[in-house]
């Protein structure tokens, strides 16, 4: 290793040394390739984070994906019916979430001391395809989770419970005492762990970490999560169509776009045309309709194993967010150009994270809001959230929409989908939304941290790899407007991969593995580990009440997110520490 190389680690560790001493980890070697732009002598100019504490948050997006994919379960969920693949599911979502937080508390002590990082968007609050609403939300990170420095924690934590919590307070309430308190909120946007079904079930690519942080909160005032519909292409087809006075948006028909695109692109010929959209039969009734329409007009509708040109096999079962990296012109194997692009729809938090990556891959992103119900096609959903659901009529203008009588049931889930969303702040008004829509200023910058637990057809970028006994390479992209760059660290546990495992895993999961509670010293940092641990774990079993407590409500957890066993241990766990340490659990409350 010559000098600048040993110099280069050398200012990593420096830098992430929190991080890496809560983790048990030694950093070995760093390599750095610059795909776009470059940092100066110390990678410094790579983003409105300074140089030392983007390096953290690029370390923890590492350590996350590293700690996931050898204790997340991976592959469990292979051939195992529903239940079992769910628990699987909630176990890497839980261990994944854990890690990241924890990362994101330490690097956090670092913080400007008026700084603090507020969570805006995270993944797995609601059901995905199949999915039902008894297997109950994710382990995830999500709105209204602060880290900072104590006293800047505790003052956004009051405001965000009052935000959730009490009619009248909104968002100009909350921005404006953050702005006499002279506060700096940076917003994120949090998947821990993208494409859990196909980590679960053991799938050879596509499961990463994602972490977009911005220079502000986004513009989301309760937890929410739903879908958006979204149409990504190529900035210059966009620009082409402004020219000629025509709107694309997630509304234009399909035929238009198509025009446009071969008039921007006159070495095109519309076969060579590759839409990617989420497939298989589970949204046949969601996006048939879409997919026939770009197929009569000539194009290709990617499908599962079609290998993308300097990539790997796509997928199409989830994962929306990495295809927009491709979205543009390539050499296609026969050294003629074609066309990559993104239509149909994606979770919210990955809508927002992929559209937010549309100065760095050059595109533009149209959005369209989406109720969370999304029970009816596209070209019908696309048009329900312009709906009154305070309307007397409103069940009859949802069968106007749908073309067909709705069922009482579903009628009362739309219109309670279309109050989360005004709830939420969201702009339900709109027709069409850009990501700009999604900040208080509508100028944002952004840092956008990608960790890889297994390989990414996508970008190419490799997963976690074992490279000697206890020695694991990980690589991260970290992007920004100007700049592009994949970080490749070799780890190695200073622990035993058992000890490693108890290393990775939420306090409460330790406990229920075997270590004894009773015996083990207790610190008071227990009690902040096993309320962020509640919070990630099960926070819709939670009931927020006085100025800094919850209650937790076990009968609301199902049996598919938690064993009934489990269940019991815990609610075991927390009342001992009730009982012994009452003044440090004064916050924990338990619902008979």
């Amino acid at each position: 290793m010559d000098q600048h190389r040993r110099n280069l680690v050398a200012q990593w560790i420096f830098d992430t040394r929190p991080i890496l001493g809560r983790f048990h980890l030694w950093l070995e070697d760093v390599e750095e390739v610059w795909q776009k732009g470059e940092g100066g002598a110390d990678g410094e100019h790579v983003s409105f984070v300074e140089a030392p504490l983007a390096r953290a948050f690029i370390m923890a997006a590492a350590v996350t994906a590293l700690g996931t994919r050898l204790f997340g379960r991976f592959g469990e969920g292979a051939g195992a019916g529903d239940l079992e693949v769910n628990r699987v599911k909630k176990h890497a979502d839980a261990v994944s979430a854990y890690a990241l937080s924890e990362a994101l508390w330490y690097l956090t002590r670092s913080l400007p001391e008026n700084h603090a990082v507020m969570v805006s968007l995270g993944e797995g609050l609601m059901p995905k395809a199949g999915e039902s609403s008894d297997m109950g939300s994710n382990p995830l990170l999500g709105f209204g989770r602060v880290y900072g420095r104590p006293q800047v924690a505790k003052f956004l934590d009051q405001r965000i419970h009052r935000l959730i919590n009490e009619p009248g307070y909104g968002w100009g309430d909350f921005t404006r005492e953050v702005q006499e308190a002279r506060i700096t909120i940076w917003g994120a946007a949090i998947d821990a762990l993208e494409n859990t079904s196909r980590f679960a079930r053991g799938k050879a690519t596509g499961p990463m970490t994602l972490l977009h942080l911005y220079d502000q909160p986004l513009l989301v005032s309760t937890p929410y999560e739903g879908y958006f519909g979204n149409l990504v292409l190529p900035r210059a087809v966009v620009e082409h169509a402004e020219r000629k006075s025509i709107l694309l948006s997630y509304h234009t028909p399909r035929a238009v776009v198509m025009d446009v695109v071969l008039e921007a692109y006159p070495e095109l010929s519309a076969e060579r045309v590759h839409v990617w959209t989420l497939g298989g039969g589970s949204r046949e009734q969601r996006l048939g309709a879409l997919w026939a329409e770009w197929r009569a007009l000539g194009a290709q509708v990617v499908e599962d194993g079609w290998r993308i040109p300097g990539g790997g096999e796509v997928f199409t079962d989830s994962g929306t967010y990495a295809p927009v990296s491709r979205v543009g012109l390539f050499e296609a194997e026969d050294g003629r150009p074609a066309l990559f692009l993104c239509d149909g729809y994606s979770a919210s938090a990955e809508a927002i994270q992929a559209a937010s990556l549309d100065p760095i891959h050059d595109c533009r992103t149209s959005i369209r809001l989406f109720s969370s119900t999304f029970q009816l096609p596209v070209e019908h959903e696309r048009d329900v959230m312009d709906l009154d659901a305070e309307s007397v009529s409103f069940g009859e203008d949802l069968a106007a929409v749908a073309g067909s009588t709705v069922d009482p049931e579903l009628v009362e889930r739309y219109r309670e989908s279309i109050r989360d969303a005004r709830d939420a702040d969201l702009p339900c008004d709109r027709l069409q939304l850009s990501i700009d829509d999604f900040f208080p200023s509508r100028t944002w910058r952004l840092l956008a941290v990608n960790g890889f637990m297994l390989p990414d057809p996508f970008s190419g970028c490799p997963g976690v790899e074992e490279v000697g006994e206890g020695t694991y390479r990980v690589t991260v992209r970290a992007a920004t407007r100007g700049s592009l760059r994949d970080v490749a660290f070799v780890l190695r546990l200073s622990e035993t991969f058992e000890k490693s495992r108890l290393v990775f895993s939420p306090l409460l999961d330790r406990f229920y593995a075997g270590q004894d509670y009773h015996t083990r010293a207790v610190k008071v940092s227990d009690s902040g580990r096993i309320r962020n641990e509640l919070q990630t774990l099960c926070s819709d079993a939670l009931e927020y009440f006085g100025e800094n407590s919850f209650r937790v409500h076990f009968d609301q957890i199902g049996d598919a997110v938690m064993s009934p066993k489990k269940k019991q241990f815990i609610r075991e766990v927390l009342t001992w520490y009730k009982e012994q340490h009452p003044i440090w659990f004064l916050w924990l409350e338990i619902a008979d």
